[in-house]
């Protein structure tokens, strides 16, 4: 029996993996803020554009100083329900992808450096280009969607082969899913909103970054984790082992055996699509991806 969106929607919440937190999170934060812009739209106070500027992220460096922790709380911050919406929507839906194909525990440490890489690409663009010399001391940027694009663009670049079905375009790749997010910012900039679009691209960047990084093993980014900040991990670790210890020949071998296997399905999935996995092959993808 199929479970309505509404029960599934109440699974998602009751979860506690990092996606489920991090939608929680930024929920938890805009909806004060909606309830204390209310009140100050009714009795005509400025209390709510103050607290806006106080968490939202300045493109003026002068603005910036005086305000470093900006460039982290921006990435949480939405205006109105149909802005975080949409950005709890694409959350969810890069987000799951990314899970599946990179893991969990890189998923938070893949939102955070995203937001801070749209900050950074936010902030030079309107200090290095003339156009924007007049607006650079008011502008401020604010919302999860460079973080959200850093996601996305991340999973597409680790399986761009990957189709997903969409409403009235069908199976589509991954691959091209990102390259027309990307080109929709760039020629969207002179449009309006240039300040959300040109962070965009630097969610953008450190996904394809993070991807690339991925696969080559070149540098390691800090990670970040929300699932509970405040509790105290034990030094001293018991682990149950059954099995009897292997040498290093042995081990190898296994670990060269997995990573075979991992990579047949992942041939399978960019040649035939994520679908046409068995039960077995999605089970073990997911297991390894948690490792």
């Amino acid at each position: 029996m199929n479970s309505s969106p509404l029960d599934q929607l109440r699974y998602f919440f009751k979860q506690k993996n990092s996606l489920s937190n991090l939608v929680k999170i930024n929920i938890l934060i805009w909806l004060p803020l909606a309830i204390i812009s209310l009140f100050s739209a009714l009795f005509k106070s400025g209390f709510s554009n103050e607290l806006i500027n106080w968490l939202a992220v300045p493109s003026g460096l002068d603005n910036l100083v005086s305000k470093p922790w900006t460039i982290f709380t921006y990435m949480f911050l939405h205006k109105d329900f149909f802005h975080i919406l949409f950005n709890m929507l694409m959350l969810y839906f890069g987000g799951m992808m990314f899970i599946q194909f990179i893991g969990e525990k890189k998923l938070i440490q893949t939102y955070i450096w995203g937001g801070i890489f749209g900050a950074i690409f936010y902030i030079s663009a309107f200090n290095l280009f003339p156009v924007f010399q007049g607006v650079v001391n008011q502008s401020y940027a604010l919302g999860a969607s460079a973080s959200v694009l850093a996601i996305l663009i991340a999973a597409a670049t680790y399986t761009p082969e990957t189709k997903v079905q969409l409403i009235l375009l069908g199976n589509i790749k991954l691959k091209y899913i990102a390259i027309g997010l990307v080109l929709l910012d760039l020629l969207s900039i002179e449009k309006g909103n240039p300040g959300g679009h040109i962070a965009h691209l630097g969610g953008a960047f450190y996904g394809y970054l993070f991807s690339f990084n991925l696969k080559r093993g070149l540098f390691k980014f800090p990670s970040f984790d929300f699932k509970n900040p405040f509790k105290r991990k034990s030094k001293l670790k018991f682990t149950k082992n059954t099995n009897r210890p292997v040498n290093d020949e042995k081990y190898n071998e296994i670990k060269i055996e997995k990573q075979k296997k991992i990579d047949e399905i992942l041939d399978k999935i960019s040649k035939s699509g994520y679908d046409k996995l068995s039960k077995e092959e999605k089970d073990f993808l997911f297991k390894s991806s948690n490792n």
